[in-house]
């Protein structure tokens, strides 16, 4: 496991968008080298109005990846980020799991990305 997909990355895989799909596969990363966070699982599985069958494929792509639950360690995290700098807690959570298990995040957004790379 090298990678923590962010949310936003797993959508685009579920809807077959080129960035998405580039910056995964098309790296040669595979489900396999990858994670996601409990907030990912929220937020993909938390819509009202989610079909049978979007559950289910996103249900499908999750089983091939690692699952990080939120521990000690990223709250504690997320909480120093957010003490430090205005972030979403959504976003911190994210952060801090990439931070706390040593993950390369990839995310349509950058600046998420480059927040996780000045983490110590």
């Amino acid at each position: 496991m090298r990678y923590l997909l962010d949310t936003n990355v797993i959508i685009g895989i579920l809807a077959n968008k080129p960035d998405a799909v580039s910056a995964t596969s098309g790296n040669g990363i595979q489900p396999g080298d990858c994670a996601y966070s409990a907030i990912t699982r929220m937020e993909l599985l938390g819509f009202a109005e989610i079909t049978a069958q979007e559950t289910n494929d996103i249900g499908e792509l999750l089983a091939r990846m690692v699952y990080l639950p939120l521990t000690s360690a990223i709250e504690d995290s997320a909480i120093s980020l957010r003490r430090q700098r205005k972030v979403k807690l959504p976003d911190a959570i994210i952060a801090a799991t990439a931070s706390v298990h040593s993950l390369e995040l990839i995310s349509a957004d950058k600046d998420l990305c480059a927040l996780v790379k000045s983490m110590p």
